[in-house]
């Protein structure tokens, strides 16, 4: 039987994503037998980024200054959004290399059943970078579930106007999942192969 601070360290490591009850308790097991400077370094190093990580007030990303990186390049393409459902869903995207524009997170889908409605989004801010920016297109990169195409469909109605493209990206994505389960080739695929909604 465990100590119950071991038990409570695997109860608490367990509650991460990805981290199920077997490597919660190989990782509480490492590190209660880790070198205690070590452990110590690793329990600054979270809070340091706890304190530091924000949210961009332009577009959503997680940042450690306002604007982001991304917002503040002049080298990207102002004139393109993409808008993702999450902040981590930058980091996808990033990654296939394909998409040079800015990005703008909604901070979840529209799903009535769990009472998240369109207000509850950052679609009043994106209206508002419609007015103050010179965006021509408008990327959806929402997962391909019945929330994500609700909210793609919702968006590209509310959203147009003259003069601004609304696309969507290809539905190179497995069906029912999200940004973060998608390759690189996939994602590039699925950018590449987005078509205009309205």
């Amino acid at each position: 039987m465990l100590p119950a601070s071991i038990t409570a360290l695997i109860a608490a490591l367990s509650k991460l994503p990805g981290i199920g009850p077997r490597s919660a308790e190989r990782i509480a097991l490492h590190l209660v037998q880790t070198e205690s400077g070590v452990v110590k370094q690793l329990a600054e190093v979270i809070l340091l980024a706890r304190e530091r990580i924000q949210f961009c007030t332009t577009c959503g990303a997680l940042t450690e200054k306002s604007p982001c990186a991304i917002c503040d390049d002049a080298r990207r393409d102002g004139s393109l959004i993409c808008i993702v459902e999450r902040a981590v869903d930058i980091l996808s995207v990033e990654k296939s290399g394909t998409f040079r524009g800015k990005f703008h997170v909604l901070g979840g889908k529209i799903s009535p059943l769990d009472g998240v409605e369109p207000e509850d989004l950052r679609i009043a801010e994106l209206e508002t970078r419609l007015t103050l920016e010179p965006i021509k297109e408008v990327v959806i990169a929402l997962g391909t579930d019945v929330e994500g195409d609700a909210t793609s469909f919702y968006l590209a109605k509310r959203l147009a106007r003259a003069g601004l493209k609304i696309s969507r990206i290809a539905h190179g994505l497995p069906a029912g999942s999200g940004l973060e389960y998608a390759d690189e080739l996939t994602l590039s695929r699925a950018l590449e192969g987005r078509r205009e909604m309205v």
